[in-house]
């Protein structure tokens, strides 16, 4: 270990979890995990073309990987001089004070809450659904659910390589599959009508239709790259790790969405792919969008191999989201914010004491809606989805605040492009997405204009009850936030 391995070790709060467990690919693997790739392709991809920019969609994946590379300038400065769990909470809290970190913390534990809950639902449907397919069982979707919960609290309790190497075999596995499909459509010179790029990146692509509700579904599509902060702790020399994990996670996702996507778009044709998204949104299932030109060009073996495969998708990103939610609670424990027990670790040097209490969170969210016999899919799956991406994105705002000032106060980075120019560019890039995702909101949720009012407003509030549970003397004599 070089002098900054030893640097960042000194670094590293009491309690901490298990130090040198991860490197920049096992990060990156969970990063991708959380991105679920083959879900976000197969379920926000055709949405995004026949609501948004049609043929242009892929141009807005580039847009969305750009807003969000603008916004790990900063993000990664602050990484350096900050080491923490709760990485969100720990990093709004070192730049704008123990009230907004606290109340920050509270908005990304109910955000990856609510998006673990969604793939819960998505997850149990399509599991239930194999079930009858090729049984003839008929299992509750929620009966599904709680079996994996029960994996899932396992193998987040088994240490973070167990989970690392599992979640690997899943990303590995459906990003082969698109990549396969992708590459045989660009190497064939695309489909009817050829590759169509200028019909899919020239300005007038891109900003035909609904540019704002295609923008809306990438950036939607690319929550969970921040994880990389999370694992802070447990990486090998995070102060180099963290930074290459985050910059290589964020270009792959970017390059990868606006690959598969194109070659979608190319698959059918400019002029034909917002008729044939429409067409699979009205029957139900937006996947065929996906997976009908993958079985005419892969052959009809990918049928019966995708439905598992998406499964399976889910699956990771749920992995990752609890790993993501426990070491929130962790770090919020560990400073005393939340009862300390939560900082216990186990004989694996994983927090499993948080780890169980998430999964109770989990069931909390899920339960409701299989006692009121909702649709898991049109309720919980879009109503966690959307209030995840509208928490998510006020926690980018309020991150790149507080990096200009963090470094306008301590003075420790004059690298005026990483602290100052770049998070201020990503201050307003992400405000005018937060703009358009409250606009386009119903959509976001495919519910009614009351139901999103209030999916919405809980975000706010969230931070305001949260906040003002640091203003109670108890909170006011914990460890700060920043540690």
């Amino acid at each position: 270990m070089g002098p900054e391995g030893a640097a960042d070790q000194a670094r590293r709060p009491s309690g901490s979890l298990k130090p040198n467990a991860l490197g920049v690919l096992g990060i990156v693997f969970f990063v991708l995990s959380a991105q679920a790739p083959l879900t976000g392709i197969a379920g926000a991809a055709p949405i995004a073309i026949a609501l948004g920019s049609g043929p242009g969609t892929p141009a807005a994946y580039l847009a969305a990987g750009a807003l969000v590379l603008l916004f790990s300038v900063g993000y990664v400065a602050m990484s350096r001089h900050v080491v923490d769990a709760g990485a969100f909470a720990g990093y709004i809290g070192r730049g704008l004070g123990d009230t907004a970190g606290t109340g920050s913390a509270g908005v990304a534990l109910f955000a990856y809450n609510a998006v673990q809950a969604a793939m819960y639902g998505l997850y149990g449907s399509m599991v239930s659904g194999l079930f009858a397919r090729y049984l003839g069982w008929d299992v509750p979707w929620w009966a599904c659910v709680l079996a994996t919960m029960a994996v899932v609290q396992l193998l987040g309790a088994a240490g973070i390589e167990m989970g690392a190497k599992v979640l690997a075999v899943f990303v590995l596995a459906e990003v082969s599959i698109l990549l396969a499909f992708g590459v045989l459509v660009l190497v064939r010179g695309g489909g009817p009508e050829g590759l169509a790029a200028a019909q899919t990146f020239s300005p007038s692509a891109a900003l035909g239709g609904a540019p704002g509700v295609a923008l809306m579904f990438a950036l939607a599509s690319m929550l969970g790259f921040e994880a990389t902060a999370i694992y802070g702790e447990e990486a090998r020399e995070p102060r180099k790790t963290i930074p290459r994990a985050t910059y290589l996670a964020v270009s792959v996702i970017t390059l990868f969405f606006a690959f598969a996507t194109w070659m979608l778009v190319s698959a059918y044709g400019p002029s034909k792919a917002v008729a044939a998204a429409d067409a699979a949104l009205e029957g139900g299932d937006a996947s065929v969008f996906v997976f009908a030109p993958i079985a005419e060009r892969l052959g009809a073996w990918t049928g019966d191999v995708l439905p598992f495969l998406l499964v399976t998708s889910l699956f990771a990103g749920i992995l990752a989201f609890h790993n993501s939610a426990n070491r929130y609670l962790f770090s919020l424990g560990r400073r005393r914010l939340l009862p300390g027990g939560l900082s216990r670790l186990n004989r694996r040097h994983s927090p499993g004491v948080a780890g169980a209490v998430q999964t109770a969170i989990a069931l909390a969210f899920v339960m409701p809606f299989a006692l009121a016999g909702k649709d898991p899919v049109m309720t919980l799956f879009s109503w966690g989805s959307g209030v995840a991406v509208l928490a998510i994105m006020l926690m980018y705002f309020l991150t790149s605040v507080s990096v200009i000032v963090f470094f306008r106060r301590e003075r420790l980075d004059d690298r005026v492009w990483n602290t100052v120019i770049a998070p201020s560019l990503g201050v307003l890039g992400i405000a005018a997405a937060i703009w358009l995702i409250v606009a386009n909101f119903t959509t976001l949720i495919g519910g009614e204009a009351a139901t999103a009012t209030v999916l919405a407003a809980a975000v706010p509030l969230v931070f305001l009850v949260c906040a003002g549970l640091s203003r109670l003397p108890r909170a006011r004599t914990a460890a700060r936030i920043d540690g």
